[in-house]
């Protein structure tokens, strides 16, 4: 079986921003202590919308990694690599393509999505259809068995499953597939073997999930096998084939819903934004010029934090004291609203501080950042030409 592994990426479409810390990037860092992470930067997914304008990845990418390693990634503990740096990613992703059918791409909801939303671009393209296709070769190619993604992507995980399911159903069955599982049954040794064909007994005929996960659990701590071995008995566990790329499961992170400048969620898009490394003077200046409650036109009007932008930013930066304060203060017009954004402007610049410490290092020498890049892409390729010599010895390409 495929130790755990996470494989997570961002496409390089300029500065990130705190949304991008609070709804990614702090969960990357708790990952990488739990887990082996591979950290993407998706250029080649950049170029499924932005083909039209590539002046923009280069620096976008040394500036987002830069941002990554400020948050607290930590390439000690996670390979941080760039995507067309490691071409295997094509080859499965054309690999895949023989045996993905089209259907199954156009289903997938954020398709229709965003092609209504970016009704301004031409993306009648394959590169736009296939790119869950290409989503999922960055999945298979590490055997990422955990994806950690929002409820909104969890199709793109699903469709990942199928296609891997349908690979393994389409090129899984090599030759004397049946005997070579039953002689690979005999090495895990005597009550072993025994036990595993029990459980798969009970699976197969009555459905037993609980005996399937016990008889992973069995193969998983089985040493004296080989690894082609294991994989074909975790298939002929199931009543399939070798299993040749493993079936990802989504690892559902908390919704982070990060508020913009103006109430609404913090997006470029709507231009409300404030960079991770943003300077104190412009985080100070956007913060003060935030729109409040419209019912506060004069210092000594009341007013009511539920109907303030700046309420949502308290639930992010501020303690139970400070938002009484500011409720209090706020309804019976004792404070200002300069005075009950300074907290706000505080916590931000707090939160930014370690940030712009553990960046200056890689704006000073750029060259630690390629040195950090270039080893994590040597590492992915080690891993990913691992899984192509696989992938082409079951499609019969190992000739």
């Amino acid at each position: 079986m495929y130790p755990d592994r996470v494989l997570s990426g961002m496409r390089p479409t300029g500065k990130l921003h705190l949304g991008h810390h609070h709804g990614v990037l702090r969960n990357w860092v708790k990952l990488q202590s739990e887990y082996e992470c591979f950290f993407m930067v998706a250029d080649w997914h950049a170029l499924t919308t932005s083909y039209d304008d590539v002046s923009i990845i280069e620096k976008s990418t040394w500036d987002m990694v830069i941002d990554w390693l400020a948050a607290g990634v930590d390439p000690a503990q996670a390979t941080i690599f760039i995507q067309s740096r490691v071409p295997e990613h094509a080859e499965l992703h054309l690999a895949l393509s023989m045996i993905t059918p089209l259907s199954w791409l156009e289903r997938v909801p954020t398709y229709k999505d965003q092609i209504e939303k970016m009704a301004h671009k031409d993306l009648g393209t394959y590169g736009f259809l296939g790119y869950p296709l290409l989503q999922a070769a960055d999945i298979l190619l590490y055997r990422g068995n955990l994806v950690p993604v929002g409820e909104d992507q969890v199709p793109h995980v699903e469709i990942t499953r199928e296609i891997a399911r349908r690979f393994n159903h389409v090129f899984g069955k090599e030759p004397g597939f049946e005997e070579k599982a039953r002689d690979a049954v005999k090495k895990i040794g005597g009550k072993k073997s025994k036990l595993y064909e029990e459980l798969r007994t009970r699976y197969q005929q009555e459905g037993d999930v609980e005996a399937l996960e016990s008889a992973r659990a069995l193969l998983a701590d089985s040493q004296n096998i080989s690894h082609g071995d294991r994989e074909r008995l975790f298939g002929y566990l199931e009543g399939g084939g070798k299993m040749i790329l493993p079936e990802s499961q989504p690892l559902l992170t908390e919704a982070a819903r990060m508020p913009g400048l103006d109430g609404n969620k913090m997006s470029k898009s709507y231009n409300n934004t404030i960079s991770l490394r943003e300077d104190a003077e412009s985080v100070t200046k956007k913060i003060r010029q935030m729109p409040t409650d419209p019912a506060r036109v004069r210092r000594t009007d009341a007013g009511d934090p539920e109907k303030c932008p700046v309420w949502q930013l308290h639930q992010v930066y501020s303690d139970s004291n400070v938002r009484d304060w500011v409720m209090q203060g706020c309804k019976s017009a004792g404070i200002g609203c300069l005075d009950c954004k300074q907290p706000v402007i505080d916590g931000v610049l707090a939160e930014q501080k370690p940030m712009f410490e553990r960046a200056q290092p890689y704006l000073e020498d750029p060259t630690l950042v390629k040195s950090i890049v270039a080893d994590g892409c040597e590492r992915a390729r080690e891993v990913a030409r691992e899984t192509m010599r696989e992938v082409k010895e079951a499609m019969g390409l190992n000739y």
